[in-house]
């Protein structure tokens, strides 16, 4: 009994540390079709989503507007949100390539800049964002992954965390027009 004890302790440990190992954008390497940043985000996209508590339950609904546009080598995304209670929230991000496969990224409610990485069809993109809560600003850690579906189609599913404890997410589509 005591083997089957010790056995079940070491495959339970396995499973905890196995769980706990994340994605890699190198695990998309050989994913197709190819997202190039340059390519999909440039002209006129359309988002529309979800946010999500801790729990999972569906707390907003929203639909986005984006101009993306490339000038000497940045990329410029202009993004507006209009959320289910009638909020309007916009955003400018800058999308500054750095090495191959890997740009910076900056936006007014980022702090800081932002770092991302691009392979295969994903890119996965991490950031402190200043979000408003109540009568204050939090700072959340997004770990933000998207993966192009089709040439118009991008799939963008954001995990929040604050303190590493997961605080929300957001899922939502991407269209290019």
């Amino acid at each position: 009994m005591k083997a089957t004890t010790t056995t079940l302790l070491i495959l339970g440990i396995l499973f905890l540390l196995s769980s706990c190992s994340s994605t890699s954008i190198s695990d998309y390497n050989q994913n197709t079709p190819k997202l190039i940043p340059q390519e999909f985000f440039n002209g006129d996209l359309t988002a529309h989503g979800v946010v999500k508590d801790r729990s999972g339950k569906v707390t907003r609904y929203f639909n986005a507007t984006i101009k993306a546009y490339w000038e000497n080598g940045v990329g410029t995304l202009d993004e507006k949100f209009i959320f289910d209670d009638g909020e309007i929230q916009y955003r400018t991000w800058k999308l500054s390539p750095t090495t191959r496969g890997e740009f910076n990224a900056t936006a007014g409610d980022v702090i800081g800049t932002g770092g991302g990485k691009f392979a295969g069809n994903a890119i996965n993109l991490n950031y402190v964002l200043a979000v408003k809560y109540k009568d204050s600003t939090i700072n959340l850690h997004v770990d933000d992954w998207m993966w192009l579906v089709d040439s118009n189609t991008v799939l963008n599913e954001s995990t929040l965390t604050k303190f590493g404890f997961k605080v929300g997410s957001v899922q939502l589509v991407i269209q290019k027009h």
